[in-house]
């Protein structure tokens, strides 16, 4: 079975998010799982560099006038599968991050950017590589969606019979464009309707790949329930409850190569929950590096985020006072709003020794607050996943989160019950409140002050595995229906 997975990011190559990671991590699990992936990314600066053994397969013709693309294959390092690279210099070769400039703000040909890969997708099933023609073509987030109408058109004119399936990262984030652009997305006319691309007089990159792929599957089971309602479905809940005998919740998987305490080398000591002392070294150090108070006894709450409302970050900052004196320490890693940014730097500014900041997405420094926190904050408004919490329960971290989405499906809250039967692995709220997201603080503080209490819940949350082998015969399960039909 031979699928092709089309994403914009590639961990460990290119990375804002998530999406990157299980883009990274799910081919070498299909792979174990019996099926044949290849992927297809485009051509970004570290793509491109980062290419050896290339071949040129076939050029894409641009639905609009200027610029040159063409399809390469080779070999990206850390992967074993044949990379497909979408090689436009003119639409890729950028700074900045995938999406925008270093000012974070959108690049306005994005429609371009990203239909051409969805063009590139279609052209790889319709067999311009002679050596390779895939099935299944696995579309990840609104950046592919358009993967899915362009096959489809393709498909109606008997050129391929591959079969698509999209996943949904974040129904939020939907590739909302003008709709006199989508004269340069290639389409055929008919695809601009409410039976297509068209979404409140605008294109919609997410509503195409919801549209025109034939399975649907989103990053947890809880969050696949949620989107079908109007509170989390973000305008496109009717066609997702039109759709929901195609939409398939699937919780993603941790890498457990990379996100291990025992062999991860960025980490000031190894350790594991069999020999767990080590955490406290890892403790000690993430606390000098920060520069707050090296103190064994005060709870660490560490946050690695994007720093925007759905992360749930002003409830952190409103009981931020709660959190400092009950003689907690907080680190906050990330970037994003300006206001938040603005408010966790005055907050450490305030706080000297107990609060510290750090911006941008350092990836050696975010496992260091996974190994040396105590709790990790992922109170969330909504989270169709999460992979916070789990990297948290991996290194020992036990996650503090809103009871939503895949944190829903991934944490035991420290329940009277959940304790003595030994399944209780961190604390969840379940009302997105101030008052709540108190309660549940408290009842963190309440379970350090019983050392031996903590050390039962720590060594249940690392013995967690979500691993991506489940992942991946329930993403098999999904393809080998599909070409069933």
């Amino acid at each position: 079975m031979r699928i092709l997975q089309v994403s914009a990011e590639l961990f460990p190559l290119l990375k804002t998010g998530g999406l990157a990671d299980v883009a990274g991590a799910l081919p070498a699990a299909l792979a174990a799982a019996g099926v044949e992936p290849r992927l297809l990314v485009p051509g970004f600066p570290a793509i491109r560099e980062s290419l050896t053994h290339e071949c040129a397969v076939a050029p894409v013709a641009l639905p609009w006038s200027e610029g040159r693309a063409a399809l390469l294959r080779g070999r990206l390092p850390g992967f074993d599968v044949p990379v497909y690279v979408l090689d436009a210099p003119g639409l890729f070769d950028r700074p900045g991050n995938p999406y925008g400039d270093a000012l974070g703000i959108a690049y306005p040909d994005n429609h371009r950017r990203f239909a051409l890969l969805g063009l590139a997708a279609a052209r790889l099933a319709e067999g311009v590589d002679g050596s390779w023609r895939p099935e299944i073509v696995h579309a990840h987030d609104w950046h592919a969606g358009l993967a899915c109408a362009h096959i489809a058109a393709s498909r109606t004119r008997r050129r391929n019979q591959a079969r698509t399936v999209f996943t949904i990262h974040n129904l939020a984030y939907q590739g909302l464009f003008p709709a006199e652009q989508f004269c340069d997305l290639g389409l055929p006319p008919p695809h601009y309707a409410v039976e297509g691309v068209e979404f409140y007089g605008q294109v919609s990159f997410m509503k195409a790949g919801l549209h025109f792929a034939d399975a649907i599957t989103t990053v947890s089971p809880s969050y696949a329930r949620e989107i079908q309602t109007p509170e989390q479905g973000c305008g496109l809940d009717g066609l997702l409850r039109h759709r929901a005998g195609e939409l398939h919740g699937i919780l993603n998987g941790v890498d457990y190569a990379v996100w291990s305490p025992v062999r991860d080398r960025s980490l000031a000591q190894p350790y594991s929950v069999e020999r767990p002392e080590g955490k406290a070294d890892c403790k000690a150090a993430l606390q000098r590096e920060c520069g707050l108070d090296v103190r064994p006894d005060a709870p660490l709450f560490g946050v690695v985020s994007r720093l925007t409302e759905q992360k749930g970050l002003p409830l952190v900052l409103e009981a931020l006072n709660d959190l400092i004196d009950a003689g907690g320490q907080l680190v906050v890693l990330g970037s994003g709003d300006a206001r938040l940014e603005a408010a966790f730097a005055d907050a450490a500014a305030r706080h000297p020794g107990q609060v510290a900041r750090r911006t941008g997405m350092d990836e050696g420094l975010a496992h260091r607050i996974y190994a040396g926190s105590d709790v990790v904050l992922v109170p969330s408004r909504f989270e169709p996943c999460g992979l916070t919490q789990l990297y948290g329960l991996s290194y020992g971290a036990l996650p503090l989160v809103h009871r939503v989405g895949g944190l829903a499906d991934t944490v035991v809250d420290t329940t009277l019950e959940d304790l003595a039967a030994g399944t209780a692995t961190g604390f969840v709220f379940n009302a997105f409140t101030g008052d709540a997201y108190r309660r549940a603080l408290r009842r963190a503080f309440a379970l350090w002050s019983r050392p031996e209490y903590w050390a039962r819940v720590r060594d249940a949350a690392m013995r967690q595995r979500f691993g991506w082998d489940t992942a991946a015969q329930r993403y098999v399960q999904v393809y080998e229906g599909l070409l069933q039909r």
